[in-house]
C-alpha cells in the first residue's frame, strides 16, 4: 500500500442549507446514516484502509458533534503518535478571525500543515460522500495517466444541489466541466468533489487562488484552467452517493436495505469503521414484527417495524407503528403512534396514537429532541 499520500478533509460544504433541521446540531460530518455511522467514518475509513494516516480535518460550524465521534482517532487506527488527525477550527491562520469563504481561503489557512508534512501526493475530499474507494487503484491510475489532478467520478443523476458534471475524451481526461444544480433524469459522469495530485502543484494552485482573491476551489481553480491542466476522470463503479439534501439523505438510507447495496458500500475495498459504543443487544418483545429493516443495538421493540432504519438506542412500544422511516439515536415512539415516510433525529419522542407521515419524495422531518 502506498504511504506517500495524505489527505485533507473537508467537514462541512454548502450542502447543509439544503438538510435543513438534520444540520443545525451538527456539522455535515457527523450526519448519522444507515443505523449507526456517520458520514467521516466512509471517508476516515478510505483513507486508512489506503494506508493513507496524514489527515487534516477542516471544520466551520457545528462540529462539537464531530470531535465527539473521531475522539483521537482511535477507532480508525489514527491515534498515533507520528501522522494522524489534525482538526482546524475554520479560521486558522486568519489575522480578522473571519470563517472562510471557501476551498480556497481554508486550504490557504493550514498551508504550512499541507508543506510540512512528509507525503508527496495529497487527495482533497468532501465528507458528505458515502463510497468505499481504494486510493491504492486511483494513485496507480493517477501514475499511469500522467495527469496532474485525478477527479473521482460516478455515474448518477443530478438533483437540485450543486453538481460538477464532467464530460472526459477517450483517454479519460477531463475536456469539459459544468458546474450545475439543475435537476435531471438523465444519467451523467458527476465528480464525487475527491481529487487526488501531487502535493506541490496544490501549494502553488492555492497560492495563486488566493492572490487573486478566488473562493471556488472546482469554479475558480479547475474549471477557469482546464485548457492548461490535465485532469483525469476516474470513475468509479461501485456504490456511491452525494448526500447534500433531505431527498437524498432519505433514498440512500432507504437503498441500505439492499444487501447487495449494502455490502457494496461496506465491505467493496475494506470495511467501514465507526466509533465503537458498549452497548446491549436489542430486545424483540412479545408482540413485536420487524419486516426488511435494519435495527442498531440497545433497541426495545413491541410494535412493528417495516423497511425501516433504527439507531442505537430506539424504543417502540406496543401497538406502535413505523414504516419507511429513519428514527436515530434514543428516539421514543410511544404506544399506538404511526409513523410514515418520516425522519426523526436523535431524542425525539412521538406521542401516544401520534400519526405522521410525508412522501417518499418528500419525507417529513423531525429536529433533535423534539417531541411531537
Amino acid at each position: 500500500m502506498n504511504n506517500n499520500i495524505m489527505s485533507v478533509v473537508f467537514a462541512s460544504d454548502s450542502a447543509e442549507a439544503k438538510l435543513n433541521e438534520l444540520t443545525i446540531h451538527r456539522t455535515t460530518a457527523s450526519l448519522p446514516f444507515c443505523g449507526r455511522y456517520r458520514f467521516i467514518d466512509f471517508t476516515l475509513s478510505n483513507l486508512v484502509n489506503s494506508n493513507i494516516t496524514t489527515i487534516g480535518i477542516i471544520t466551520k460550524s457545528n462540529y462539537s458533534s464531530l470531535m465527539d465521534h473521531i475522539r483521537m482517532g482511535r477507532d480508525w487506527d489514527l491515534n498515533r503518535k507520528n501522522s494522524g488527525i489534525a482538526v482546524f477550527p475554520p479560521y486558522v491562520s486568519n489575522i480578522s478571525r473571519n470563517i472562510y469563504r471557501g476551498k480556497i481561503e481554508a486550504l490557504h489557512g493550514i498551508l504550512d500543515y499541507i508543506t510540512n508534512a512528509k507525503e508527496d501526493y495529497i487527495v482533497l475530499t468532501n465528507s458528505n460522500i458515502a463510497a468505499n474507494i481504494d486510493y491504492e487503484e486511483v494513485y496507480n491510475a493517477h501514475i499511469k495517466a500522467n495527469a496532474d489532478i485525478t477527479m473521482i467520478t460516478h455515474m448518477a443523476k443530478p438533483n437540485n444541489c450543486t453538481r460538477v458534471i464532467v464530460e472526459s475524451d477517450e483517454n479519460n481526461f477531463v475536456k469539459e466541466m459544468l458546474i450545475k444544480n439543475t435537476k435531471s433524469d438523465e444519467i451523467s459522469q458527476i465528480s464525487l468533489n475527491i481529487y487526488l495530485m501531487k502535493k506541490e502543484l496544490l501549494v502553488k494552485m492555492i497560492e495563486m487562488g488566493y492572490e487573486q482573491g478566488h473562493m471556488n476551489f472546482e469554479r475558480h481553480t479547475l474549471q477557469q484552467n482546464l485548457d492548461k491542466l490535465k485532469i483525469y476522470a476516474y470513475l468509479h463503479n461501485g456504490y456511491s452517493a452525494i448526500i447534500d439534501d433531505i431527498q437524498s439523505y432519505y433514498g440512500e438510507n432507504m437503498r441500505m436495505l439492499d444487501s447487495k447495496v449494502r455490502n457494496d458500500l461496506f465491505y467493496r475495498a475494506g470495511k467501514i469503521y465507526t466509533k465503537t459504543k458498549d452497548s446491549v443487544p436489542t430486545i424483540y418483545r412479545e408482540k413485536s414484527t420487524v419486516k426488511n429493516s435494519l435495527i442498531a443495538d440497545g433497541c426495545d421493540i413491541n410494535g412493528t417495524v417495516e423497511n425501516s432504519i433504527l439507531f442505537r438506542g430506539v424504543v417502540v412500544e406496543e401497538g406502535a407503528v413505523i414504516k419507511n422511516s429513519i428514527v436515530m439515536e434514543h428516539g421514543i415512539i410511544q404506544k399506538d403512534a404511526q409513523l410514515s415516510y418520516t425522519i426523526t433525529d436523535k431524542n425525539v419522542v412521538i406521542t401516544e396514537s401520534r400519526r405522521i407521515a410525508g412522501y417518499d419524495t418528500y419525507p417529513v422531518v423531525i429536529a433533535k429532541n423534539k417531541t411531537v
